[in-house]
């Protein structure tokens, strides 16, 4: 049995190639498929089936297409109802390929639906666990509230992750490898550790709180408290999976491309995905900054958080050789459909951000009127600036009202990421007001 995990920093997501006997199957793959097929071609392997933990709900997977471009067969719990042709895969269903056996087992607590698909060869075995156990934690269980065939309450959720954890696994060995579909960073969980992307049923029962002795109600206490926070975009992935994602390549390439523009049209959301100093410089009116200068950075999660799946949009990029790149990007989430066109900037008619004064800022803070969007857990941590008005980054846009006018506004978050998109938001939102940008001297700033 060779297991192949392939890792998508920017949303901390595993998906993973199993091979046995000139045969492949994959488990949660992401948007872009062309990775898994270029393994199945390096190890002279076929693609024979895909099989889905449950409806993802913070990225939009490509079983759909292998199916189509395959041939390969998708197995997930029957309790997803999908709208895509599959084969029901639940408790003590089975599948052979080549040597291995893989056999379905129902693990409900993140979702309803979820599964974890069990890969056996003679006394090896690997647990696909999806998003239900972590290394370190187990899936969230408020995300089925609102969206998904099969709606439930967080409690409901919960007390099923309790009885998934005490039941589900007494039959597997200590050696038994968990392969989950996330890492630290995830917003599908709270605990994920940042040290290891794999792990031992063994190990988990010795260091992952869930498995410690303790009550349902401890259990359920500890597991929905202090969850982070629900991007706009998470419903709507969990039913783009549900029914199965458009081919990608067709999706982005009917999105045209505009060059050397120097007005916004229209009240259309422009996204501006240039670093913060390049935005500052020139940009369009009512724009926000939504920086995808790295490869790590998390532009999808705050694309999927400040934009609802509602919105179109367009995109800034630096250059036309970039469009591909961020639309790749931008799909992953499922917001190709939104997006009017990828443009790049003229170098007139454009607006300038104000230039902040720094020492300034550090003579006087009571001038100004300091917004802090760090999330919610962040803040209960500690403020950095005790007169802070904390608006979280995801919520700025629903909450500009709340924000004071009669003083110079300065924004800040941890690092100076996430305030590039702060400060943008408020200097489209209150025209009338200099809006400035601490971005990363907050680190001046803290204890």
């Amino acid at each position: 049995m060779k297991i192949k995990q392939f890792e998508y920093k920017p949303l901390s997501h595993y998906s993973y190639a199993i091979i046995s006997e000139g045969k492949m199957a994959l488990v949660d793959p992401e948007r872009n498929p062309t990775q898994y097929y270029r393994f199945a071609e390096d190890n002279n392997a076929q693609i024979v089936a895909v099989f889905e933990t449950h409806p993802h709900a913070d990225f939009v997977s490509s079983h759909m297409q292998i199916y189509k471009e395959t041939g390969a067969t998708i197995y997930s719990s029957k309790k997803t109802a999908a709208d895509y042709p599959h084969t029901s895969f639940d408790d003590d269903d089975t599948v052979k390929m080549g040597n291995i056996t893989f056999t379905a087992i129902n693990t409900p607590g993140h979702s309803p639906d979820s599964i974890t698909v069990q890969a056996t060869e003679a006394d090896n075995i690997a647990l696909f666990t999806g998003d239900t156990l972590f290394v370190g934690d187990v899936g969230r269980p408020d995300l089925r509230e609102k969206a998904g065939h099969l709606k439930a309450k967080r409690e409901e959720l919960a007390k099923m992750m309790f009885n998934t954890i005490q039941t589900k696994f007494k039959h597997l060995p200590d050696n038994a490898y968990v392969y989950p579909a996330h890492g630290a960073g995830s917003l599908c969980g709270k605990g994920m550790s940042a040290d290891a992307s794999s792990s031992t049923l063994g190990n988990e029962r010795i260091g992952n709180w869930a498995f410690k002795n303790q009550t349902e109600e401890q259990f359920i206490n500890h597991l929905l408290s202090s969850q982070p926070f629900i991007p706009h975009y998470f419903g709507y992935n969990v039913a783009i999976n549900k029914e199965g994602a458009k081919n990608l390549s067709e999706s982005i390439g009917i999105i045209p491309l505009q060059l050397s523009v120097s007005e916004k049209k229209g009240d259309i959301l422009v996204i501006d995905t240039r670093d913060e100093a390049t935005f500052k410089k020139k940009h369009l009116p009512e724009s926000i900054n939504i920086m995808a200068t790295s490869k790590t950075s998390k532009f999808e999660t705050w694309l999927g958080s400040i934009v609802k799946p509602e919105e179109e949009f367009y995109v800034v990029v630096n250059s036309v050789e970039e469009a591909n790149t961020l639309l790749n990007r931008i799909a992953k989430i499922g917001y190709e459909k939104q997006v009017k066109a990828v443009v790049t900037l003229s170098n007139e008619g454009l607006k300038k951000s104000s230039e902040f004064n720094i020492s300034e800022f550090k003579n006087n803070k009571e001038a100004f009127t300091i917004v802090d969007i760090r999330n919610e857990s962040e803040v209960e941590e500690g403020k950095i600036f005790e007169s802070a008005l904390t608006i979280p980054l995801h919520q700025l846009r629903e909450r500009v009202s709340e924000v004071p006018t009669e003083k110079p506004i300065v924004v800040h978050c941890a690092g100076g990421y996430r305030s590039a998109a702060g400060s943008s938001i408020l200097e489209t939102e209150l025209k009338n007001t200099t809006v400035f940008d601490l971005s990363d001297a907050v680190t001046e700033f803290k204890n």
